[in-house]
């Protein structure tokens, strides 16, 4: 009987999940963005934004598995463009939430259906354009396998399907919490205009914060 070789021993597997968790927990412009578009377009527009977001890991885990990441990360240049284009996409939908009112807007009935794809594409450029999301694949990540490894690259892209096996139901639970909000949302038009505002606080400070990212 053999066994995978691409799974960590259990210890490993253990601690990797536990640190993942807490990584899940911690409030990210991606919760941000789940939490408003559930609010606004109710559980499909959250689920549709948290797909794309999962989407967007998966990406980072294959490139992370075949080095590709690796290699972004140690061109300072490349990863300027990154960081750049992920600062410039928080500060639009920061500006989108002022502008617009966009962001935590509760219509006075149920939900209007919107493309699925809008609030899934949302949700993927979160992650593809996030340098800090790369920098976790890129030096989190390897420190759960070990050097010289022979299934180094079968490893990497296990953890990394990992991480997203933990922080969905996570994000799922967050997404059922928030429409739970909505009818109390509708109640009160100066608490939603403030979500508007916190929102963009927050999509502003992760901005600021990539931008100082070396």
């Amino acid at each position: 009987m053999t066994t995978l070789s691409f799974l960590p021993s259990w210890p490993v597997l253990l601690a990797y999940s536990a640190a993942v968790f807490f990584i899940a927990i911690t409030p990210g412009p991606d919760m941000a963005l789940f939490i408003s578009r559930t609010i606004s377009g109710g559980r499909r527009a959250g689920f549709a934004a948290m797909l794309g977001a999962s989407s967007g890991l998966i990406v980072h885990a294959l490139l992370a598995a075949f080095g590709l990441s690796a290699l972004l990360a140690a061109s300072a240049t490349a990863f300027s463009i990154v960081k750049i284009a992920g600062a410039a996409y928080l500060v639009w939908l920061a500006v989108g939430a002022i502008r617009h009112g966009s962001s935590f807007h509760v219509p006075e009935g149920p939900p209007e259906p919107r493309p699925f794809a809008r609030d899934f594409l949302v949700g993927l450029g979160i992650n593809l354009t996030n340098p800090k999301v790369v920098m976790f694949f890129v030096t989190f990540l390897p420190q759960f396998v070990e050097a010289g490894d022979a299934h180094a690259s079968g490893r990497l892209l296990f953890l990394g399907l990992w991480f997203l096996m933990i922080g969905m139901p996570v994000s799922a639970a967050i997404i059922v919490t928030a429409a739970r909000f909505t009818t109390f949302m509708r109640k009160s038009p100066r608490v939603m205009r403030g979500f508007d505002y916190g929102f963009a606080a927050l999509m502003m400070t992760f901005a600021a914060r990539l931008i100082l990212t070396r």
